[in-house]
């Protein structure tokens, strides 16, 4: 007993190191321990933090699956940092392998609540659902279980359950905002069944609170929209965007690095030897472009399985190069780039994401900043096809402007200007992409897409290497779950839009569709 504590009292002195900056008097303290308990999880995990504040990306990833591997049922308090840790390394399989070793007797509400999240990052609603209602079992009153529930049957398509799962939360927790963010998203808003005045209020109270504060002007936006009171609406979306964008860090000098450097890369030498027995598919291209739409039409092909968006190829390349970056990409890793194996970044690749993956010989990776990854996808899989979704420019960077993202992704979304400038950034690359690896991308027009679907899928499915199948129409009879932010419109179909969204916000889209209009000159 007194020797655990001993080991507690060193785990936690070398943590107020690590939080201090001290990292190398952090290693020594946290080796020590391993010195003496070298099977210590807790330990294995402190050391991977460590060195992934010290930019060891590798050596972090290695302590991560050391600690993985040493986890045993005495240490089940550590499973919430474990999961954290794998997550932070896209360690899928893992994750899988460490929940499918848990049993109600191990689990509790925080666990269920953290594995819950895991999975749904991992585009797995349907076990997390069951995670939560195991956990809600034993705390059918825990608030945090309901929110993720509730979030978790939008993924799953069961809208009008998410919708009551969601009204009981409010009227619980109102000044939750991202309770009202979901709320409004999950149905046509009317003027005799909305949710202003209750958002408005918390608007009022939720002034130095600007994480909750955005999630309610994004809330409001969109219920005015709706409402068709697109004087308000325009309000509520400026307040959402400068409210976050207050708070999240962008630079626009290093969104010009990362497109300088990916602009000097040009065809070279290719992966050989890479098993090509499954082929991978990429759909990409701008956030809110029609990937998910494009996804959910190929997946219904007998021979293809749409697997959302992972984020496995960034992480091999942050393997690849010792450095993890914390978009997809950053200038670092494209500095690196020239000097990876890309075989290796290729059957990393592949090995990463057999887990998932069924009897089907094509998988869809629909990651829509990959497009950002297209010269080092290109040289690490060359038997991949991508598909490029290209939609119009006011209304992709519109429907940018009024989404909220995760704060790992997007940042240049929050601000009109630096909207279209990223744009233009991207329209660039994609040209370049185009002239330096020809033949090997398709461009797919989300307004042929949705005009002309039969014919656009039968030119989808033959660049793919696949016969068409009528059975790829059949977008609503798909029961398959979907977990980005088009989780609710792609289940309304294929719609052609009669005149764009954007157009009653085209004073306050000036600085926006200005900066577009120079950049395609």
């Amino acid at each position: 007993m007194n020797q655990s504590i001993k080991v507690f009292d060193r785990l936690n002195e070398a943590k107020k190191l690590i939080d201090a900056g001290n990292l190398d008097q952090a290693r020594k303290v946290n080796a020590s321990i391993l010195a003496a308990r070298p099977g210590n999880t807790a330990a294995w995990l402190q050391a991977s933090r460590l060195e992934g504040l010290a930019g060891h990306y590798r050596l972090a990833r290695d302590h991560a699956l050391r600690a993985f591997a040493g986890l045993g049922g005495q240490e089940r308090g550590g499973v919430v940092h474990m999961l954290r840790r794998l997550q932070s390394f896209n360690l899928g399989g893992e994750i899988i392998r460490l929940v499918d070793s848990l049993d109600d007797a191990s689990l509790n509400p925080q666990m269920a609540d953290a594995i819950a999240t895991a999975l749904n990052h991992l585009n797995q609603p349907t076990r997390a659902i069951d995670i939560i209602d195991r956990g809600l079992r034993m705390a059918p009153d825990s608030i945090e279980l309901r929110l993720t529930r509730a979030h978790t049957l939008v993924f799953l398509g069961r809208l009008d359950e998410a919708e009551a799962e969601m009204d009981r939360c409010m009227q619980r927790v109102p000044e939750i905002g991202f309770g009202w963010w979901t709320l409004s998203r999950l149905r046509k808003q009317r003027p005799d069944a909305n949710h202003v005045d209750a958002i408005r209020r918390q608007v009022g109270l939720s002034a130095q609170n600007p994480a909750n504060l955005t999630f309610l002007a994004y809330a409001l936006h969109k219920e005015f929209d709706d409402l068709g009171d697109y004087a308000e609406a325009t309000k509520a979306l400026d307040l959402a965007c400068r409210t976050r964008r207050a708070h999240i860090p962008y630079s626009s000098d290093e969104t010009r690095r990362i497109f300088e450097g990916l602009s000097r890369i040009g065809d070279s030498t290719t992966a050989h030897g890479i098993d090509a027995s499954r082929t991978p598919v990429f759909i990409l291209g701008m956030h809110r472009s029609g990937t998910t739409l494009l996804e959910q039409l190929l997946d219904g092909h007998s021979r293809v399985s749409g697997l959302g968006e992972l984020y496995e190829f960034t992480a091999q390349m942050r393997y690849a190069t010792d450095h993890g970056c914390k978009g997809v990409i950053d200038s670092k890793l494209v500095a690196r780039a020239d000097a990876v194996d890309y075989e290796a970044v290729g059957r990393g690749y592949l090995d990463s994401i057999e887990w998932r993956c069924g009897p089907e010989s094509h998988f869809i990776d629909k990651l829509p900043s990959n497009f950002l990854n297209i010269g080092f996808i290109c040289r690490a899989l060359p038997h991949a096809r991508i598909l490029h979704m290209v939609r119009d420019p006011m209304e992709t960077c519109f429907s940018n402007l009024r989404e909220y993202f995760a704060d790992n992704t997007n940042h240049y979304s929050y601000n009109r200007t630096e909207l279209g400038e990223f744009f233009n950034h991207y329209r660039q690359l994609m040209a370049h992409w185009h002239r330096a690896f020809p033949g090997r991308i398709m461009d797919v027009h989300y307004s042929r897409l949705t005009s002309d679907t039969a014919n656009t899928l039968r030119d989808v499915a033959q660049f793919c290497g696949l016969e068409f199948e009528e059975a790829m129409l059949d977008l609503q009879g798909s029961a398959r779950a979907v977990t980005t932010a088009s989780a609710v419109q792609v289940r309304q179909g294929v719609v052609a839009l009669e005149k764009p969204r954007w157009l009653p916000y085209s004073d306050y889209l000036l600085p926006l569709s200005d900066v577009l209009a120079d950049g395609a000159g």
